[in-house]
């Protein structure tokens, strides 16, 4: 038998090599390729036939999987409507952003209604876990806790005290004895989150993995692990703002891009019902360059301010600062408004933000994000009661957007009473809310600017 040849891999990006390089061809990293020790090779010919597996149609009815309720609102949303027995969840943000309150609260909460939960901590010591327990008020809620980062006996524990749910803090602090790596490194973080989901199919068990990001935001460690989970969660938040989203990047039992907002106080995260009414609540007087854009985040409707600021750059190349939407998007609005419309901006610093800590991912704020840019640049204000959302294409035309009628209805309920919108197929009638409906950016540079 031919004998096992070495595999070299990047501990950055997951990439495997035939040998050794100093930089990786993949992510570019550098000192961040590592040997890893091959695989035993699997039964020869001479091992027997495979057994017959059973199928079925795609015609037959199956009940849904039954679901437990957490009592948090915002994690039952984001999870699709509760959490699912034998599903295995990985966790991840930012350090300090909140995942380990989040979790202890979650785990509490289900404890407190009969699941058995089990806390494993590999990155804090039981005592650290007490002390933050004991300052969110949840010393009394019967979870069992654990300090400890060797998988073998975690394994053996949870095989003994066959729990409901078991929260794995965190996935990069695991390591098995039969990999021949360092804990974090690719194999070890691959081969723990195999048999940790493994464990959970095979028992029933629903298992919550935190993971680690990158400095690019991404889950550190192979990406094959957000592959073997059956739903991927991010924490995400801007550290000077007190409020922080859980959203849903894949969800096998539930809807992807579903959002929750919390609100980081110092009693723990508390839930956000109503986040349109939150994320609003400090806007004052109208100023130039401020504009609300009616967005959808999977499927509850939401109300985000984005502001902007054009000013005279003293600087060869101007300035171009983003927070909370795509660098790249901005670019092209800018180049639309130039070419299509007539408005440069050649010589300006532009910022531009979303208030709140929220990031905009949808190309509905397009319209949004111009609106604003115009405002600032010609120093006029939108009226305080109108919201803004459209796609602008390359050609300058606005393009209608989906649930039209879901981002009217919560602005009329936050008080809103018209709405700069691209031109309908079927115009959403909704009394006490005027909709202009524009065919084109040129429009509204026009109509509502005065500009061009």
């Amino acid at each position: 038998m031919a004998k096992a040849q070495p595999q070299f891999t990047c501990t950055a990006c997951g990439a495997t090599h035939r040998k050794w390089a100093g930089r990786c061809d993949a992510c570019g990293g550098w000192n961040s390729i590592i040997e890893e020790a091959p695989l035993s090779a699997g039964p020869g010919p001479r091992a027997g036939r495979g057994r017959s597996i059973a199928l079925s149609s795609l015609s037959e009815a199956e009940a849904p999987p039954p679901r437990r309720l957490s009592g948090l609102g915002e994690l039952d949303r984001v999870l699709g409507g509760g959490l699912v027995g034998a599903s295995a969840i990985l966790v991840g943000g930012d350090p300090g952003i909140g995942k380990s309150t989040l979790l202890l609260q979650a785990t509490s909460a289900y404890a407190r209604k009969g699941m058995k939960t089990l806390y494993i901590s590999g990155e804090e010591a039981a005592a650290q876990v007490r002390l933050r327990a004991a300052r969110l008020g949840l010393a009394d809620a019967p979870v069992q806790l654990g300090a400890e980062t060797n998988l073998r006996d975690i394994l053996a524990t949870l095989d003994a005290e066959r729990p409901d749910l078991v929260v794995i803090d965190s996935i990069q602090t695991m390591w098995l004895d039969t990999v021949d790596s360092a804990p974090g490194s690719v194999a070890q973080v691959r081969a723990s989150a195999h048999e940790l989901v493994s464990f959970a199919k095979r028992r029933g068990v629903s298992v919550i993995l935190v993971g680690h990001v990158t400095k690019e935001g991404q889950i550190a460690g192979p990406r094959v692990v957000e592959h073997m989970v059956d739903c991927v969660l991010y924490f995400e938040g801007e550290r000077g703002h007190q409020f922080r989203i859980l959203r849903a990047v894949k969800n096998r039992f539930g809807p992807a891009d579903e959002i929750g907002v919390f609100e980081m106080t110092g009693a723990g995260l508390a839930e956000v019902a109503n986040p349109s009414a939150l994320f609003l609540s400090e806007r004052g007087t109208p100023a130039p360059g401020s504009v609300v854009f009616a967005g959808i985040e999977g499927t509850r409707p939401m109300l985000t301010e984005i502001q902007a600021l054009v000013a005279p750059s003293p600087l060869g190349t101007p300035r171009r600062t983003v927070v909370g939407l795509d660098g790249a998007r901005l670019s092209t609005i800018l180049a639309v408004l130039e070419a299509r419309c007539g408005i440069p901006f050649a010589g300006m610093d532009v910022f531009l933000n979303v208030a709140g800590g929220m990031r905009v991912q949808e190309p509905a704020a397009d319209l949004a994000v111009a609106c604003a840019l115009l405002s600032a640049r010609e120093d006029v204000a939108l009226p305080a009661d109108t919201v803004v959302f459209g796609e602008i294409s390359l050609s300058g035309a606005l393009r209608p957007v989906s649930q039209t009628e879901n981002r009217l209805k919560e602005a009329q309920k936050l008080g809103f009473c018209a709405a700069i919108a691209p031109r309908l197929a079927k115009p959403a009638a909704l009394p006490g809310l005027t909709l202009k409906q524009m065919p084109d950016l040129a429009e509204v540079v026009g109509q509502v600017f005065g500009a061009g």
